[in-house]
Formats: structure tokens, C-alpha cells, sequence
């Protein structure tokens, strides 16, 4: 089993990342309060830099490098926000970027991640891209993993941190998984700071690593299929889901349909742009509220908003 993290290690990360990403504003919102007949807040962490909660773990990484590790450059796997992540971070501390993502990779992530001064290398799937990033890693540069690195969950988790100290009287709080080091973080800060919360994980039917893990006892190999990128690690690892199994309440899943559904529903009643990967969580929340009662006071995470108004349209025609 592996080590689980602690609220003293999420405090130490806020230490090393402050000034250097956003405090991102935590709303009571009226809109979706009124959408979903109970008291609701949410978590903007979409108007973080780079547009996800990426960077603070991408940072945070990349800040505790020694000075050797960070001449030999760093590289990265990524589906998206974390290749995006990547290269804002290394190009603001001066580091080499290599980001590796499969063809299927959203157009505008490649753009981004280029545009922040990484080398993007495009692979024929996403087997080929995690061998690619076995060479790179082989031949010096420091692997930046988006999930299955304490120091990346710890950044990620500042975010928890932010919305319990801001929030504390909410009972349960809805966060999206992909290979689940950003709910591992969230639900270590939120059960250190609000006893008794329930912290609920959110998937789309296809990127449903961490929901196959538990139904095995531990971390599979799945294929993702969903539309949603962001989301669809190829498998969870033993650090996330340790952490999942220990503080996370349960892992729900919802369609891809659903998850655009609920982004365009985010538009209209919080009025963000937020990812399908933000918009599960609403047809989420709702189930969540059928087990829990009407008394319970959501918190919603919106992870990211770094999706295109063509690709909305086009997911719901």
C-alpha cells in the first residue's frame, strides 16, 4: 500500500506555490443552487492558469528538481490540460519542456502546449506515446507525472485546501477523476479541514480507470474511449488508489452525453465555459443527491475549461 499523504504535505505545497498559480475564487452559486434544489458552491478552478488545476502540481514538480535535473529538461505524457500545464510551468521556471500526446489529442491543447514553448511530440495512440516517454526519461529528462507522484498529488491538493478553508460548511463535494492524483489531494485536504464530509469521484463511461481499479482490488490497464480526454488516463495507479480507497465516498459514472449536457448547463446557470470534464459532475451531483438527502450542501471542483466552442457543438448535435 502506498504512503498516504497529509494535510501537513498539502500546506508545504500552498508554501511553494504561492505567488506562483492562483487563488482561484470559490462562489456560493444561485444559479446552479436553483438548478439543483440545494445550497451549492463551486470551485473555479478552470480560471486557474493554463486553464486546469494542472499547474500546481506541474510547479510544484518541476520547483523541487535539483538544479542538474532541471538542465536535463523535463517531459510529460498528456491527453491535454497536463501537457498544457507542463509547458507553462517549465517555460515560466526556465526548463526544457518535451510533451508527448497521442494524435487523438485535442487540436487546441497541441496548440497551447506548443505555444508555451514545449517540444510536442504526436504519437499513433497512446501505447506509443508512453513508450516514446519511456525513451526520453531513459536518455535524462525527469518524468512529470500528472497523477502517480506524491509531490503532483500534494499540488493538486492545495486546491482542496483553498475550497475547505473557504467553504467549510459544505457536507459533499464532487471532483472528476482521470488517473485520480487531483481527488487524491482534494479529499486529503477536505477530510483533515471538514470532518464528516463526503468526498464523491466522477467518471465518463470509457475513462473509467479508477472505477475498473476498484472493481479489481487495484490498478487495471483499460483502453479509453470517452470523447473526454481530460479524463481518460489508461489506468489509475497504486498511489490514487490507495488514496481513493481510504477518503473517497464512491466513484460514480455518467455518459459522455451527459457530461456535455451538464458543461452547457454550467454555461447557462454558473455562466463559465467549462470541459466535460467539469460538466460530469452536475448529472453526478444529482445522483449524489438521491443517496444523501435534501439536506446536503454541495461542492462542485470545476477542473478545467480548456475545450473549443466547435467541439461543444459538435458533441451535441
Amino acid at each position: 500500500m502506498a504512503e498516504l499523504l497529509t494535510i501537513d504535505d498539502v500546506r508545504a505545497a500552498a508554501e511553494v506555490l504561492d505567488g506562483r498559480v492562483l487563488r482561484t475564487p470559490t462562489l456560493v452559486s444561485p444559479g446552479l443552487s436553483a438548478l439543483l434544489g440545494v445550497p451549492t458552491t463551486v470551485k473555479l478552478e478552470l480560471l486557474q492558469r493554463s486553464g486546469s488545476f494542472k499547474i500546481r502540481g506541474a510547479v510544484a514538480k518541476i520547483l523541487s528538481l535539483s538544479g542538474e535535473a532541471r538542465a536535463a529538461g523535463v517531459v510529460g505524457v498528456s491527453g491535454g490540460n497536463h501537457g498544457i500545464a507542463l509547458a507553462a510551468a517549465a517555460s515560466e521556471l526556465g526548463v526544457a519542456a518535451t510533451v508527448v500526446m497521442p494524435s487523438t489529442a485535442p487540436a487546441r491543447s497541441v496548440e497551447l502546449a506548443r505555444a508555451a514553448g514545449a517540444d510536442v511530440r504526436l504519437t499513433d495512440g497512446l501505447a506509443a506515446a508512453f513508450a516514446l516517454l519511456g525513451d526520453l526519461v531513459e536518455a535524462g529528462a525527469t518524468l512529470v507525472h500528472p497523477y502517480d507522484d506524491p509531490i503532483v498529488v500534494a499540488g493538486q491538493g492545495t486546491v482542496g485546501l483553498e475550497f475547505a478553508t473557504d467553504a467549510p460548511d459544505v457536507t459533499d463535494v464532487l471532483v472528476s477523476i482521470g488517473g485520480g492524483g487531483f481527488i487524491s489531494g482534494v479529499a486529503t485536504a477536505f477530510h483533515a479541514l471538514v470532518p464528516g464530509v463526503r468526498v464523491w469521484g466522477v467518471e465518463t463511461e470509457g475513462a473509467e480507470a479508477m472505477s475498473q481499479a476498484l472493481r479489481s482490488g487495484g490498478p487495471v490497464d483499460i483502453t479509453p474511449t470517452s470523447i473526454v480526454s481530460t479524463l481518460s488516463a489508461p489506468h489509475a495507479s497504486q498511489l490514487t488508489y490507495d488514496h481513493v480507497t481510504a477518503l473517497v465516498e464512491d466513484v460514480l459514472v455518467v455518459s459522455d452525453a451527459d457530461a456535455v449536457r451538464g458543461s452547457v448547463a454550467l454555461a447557462e446557470a454558473q455562466k463559465v465555459w467549462a470541459e466535460p470534464a467539469a460538466g460530469c459532475l452536475l448529472p453526478a451531483a444529482r445522483t449524489v443527491l438521491g443517496r444523501v438527502g435534501p439536506d446536503a450542501r454541495l461542492g462542485l471542483v470545476l477542473c478545467g475549461g480548456n475545450v473549443t466552442f466547435d467541439d461543444v457543438v459538435r458533441w451535441t448535435r
